[in-house]
């Protein structure tokens, strides 16, 4: 929220120049204070957002003005309307491809936070109490607390601000191979790698949609499969002429004589629908060809998220080798029927 969140008063009503922020005052600093807290989020990559019942215009002034910490390019979408800050909170979601359950929805006003709880299932409402509490309250709640922070996690900002540009782009060229040959992709495939096993660990932990088994794993574990000889691990990195999307993608495999056993697939959502898939689909089989491997096995386990993928491995050319009633099942696909199908990826160089 803006007024009485991020500054004193009532942009619409006082005035951008009698808001208060700054360090004419006492309570301006304190919501000085409170902003440099929220841009420090920023900087470890939590995703800015803002829900205000405003006038665009008003909102962009409180924004741009000197003293602000934080400015109008801080925020990755800005919803400054007259709609229910629930819709705003929904629509925000859709349009960075995200679960409402990802939120922490910060406002002032308790009327408004009551809405919330019963409007967005899963965001998180904290009470806030008054400016002089709002980062204790916050802080204390632990809501962002990292354990590590990868070069991804700093640029996620950018990345997401880059597939507003895709989406923008998207509508506009009614043909979508169209579109994703207008992207001009281009992606790493490649083994593990000691400079990514951080980003690769903390995926492991934080994808949950588009995840076949949603096996987690340590940093430790990671390093480990990727030094065993009976593993196939690949990662993918992916990038357009928007930007750099970092390292989006991972498979584990287990071999055993002339089977390969998937037991680890997954990719984040902010890259759905580009074929990162089918790429990396391409380069299992590739090199399992190599391998001598003449059947690939892969496994969905479902959970409470991630039903996007549950017919996964028969978009691929997988044939269903069993299932059970709780929905797990189990897939076959034989290497020598596989034909190569991505064409809108170009894959750098091993």
């Amino acid at each position: 929220d803006l007024d009485n969140t991020l500054w004193g008063g009532i942009v619409g009503d006082d005035g951008p120049e009698n808001i208060e922020i700054g360090q004419e005052t006492s309570m301006g600093q304190v919501y000085s204070e409170f902003q440099a807290y929220i841009k420090a989020q920023k900087q470890l990559g939590v995703l800015l957002t803002i829900d205000s019942k405003n006038e665009i215009d008003n909102a962009l002034a409180g924004l741009n003005r000197a003293d602000s910490t934080l400015k109008p390019d801080d925020f990755l979408v800005i919803k400054a309307n007259w709609d229910p800050k629930s819709k705003n909170l929904s629509d925000i979601a859709r349009e960075i491809n995200i679960g409402e359950d990802a939120f922490v929805f910060v406002d002032d006003n308790p009327a408004e936070r009551e809405i919330i709880r019963q409007q967005n299932s899963g965001v998180a409402v904290p009470e806030i109490g008054t400016p002089e509490q709002y980062i204790k309250n916050i802080d204390h709640a632990g809501y962002f607390e990292v354990t590590s922070i990868s070069e991804d996690d700093r640029k996620r900002n950018d990345m997401y601000k880059a597939n507003v540009a895709r989406a923008a782009a998207e509508s506009s060229i009614g043909d979508y191979g169209e579109y994703l040959k207008s992207l001009e992709m281009k992606a790493d495939i490649k083994p593990f790698e000691p400079m990514y096993m951080s980003r690769i660990a903390q995926l492991t932990n934080k994808s949950n949609q588009f995840n076949l088994t949603t096996k987690r794993y340590t940093q430790s574990e990671i390093e480990e499969a990727a030094t065993d000889e009976n593993r196939i691990t690949l990662y993918g990195r992916l990038e357009d002429k928007y930007g750099d999307n970092g390292v989006v993608t991972l498979m584990i495999g287990r071999q055993e004589d002339i089977a390969m056993h998937i037991e680890l697939w997954l990719m984040s959502c902010r890259v759905l629908k580009r074929d990162m898939e089918v790429a990396l689909m391409d380069e299992v089989v590739r090199i399992c060809y190599n391998k001598s491997v003449k059947d690939i096995y892969g496994y969905y386990y479902p959970t409470a998220k991630n039903n996007m993928v549950r017919e996964f491995y028969k978009e691929q050319g997988f044939e269903l080798v069993k299932a059970d009633d709780e929905g797990n099942s189990v897939w076959h696909l034989a290497v020598d029927e596989y034909a190569p199908r991505n064409k809108y990826i170009s894959i750098n160089e091993n």
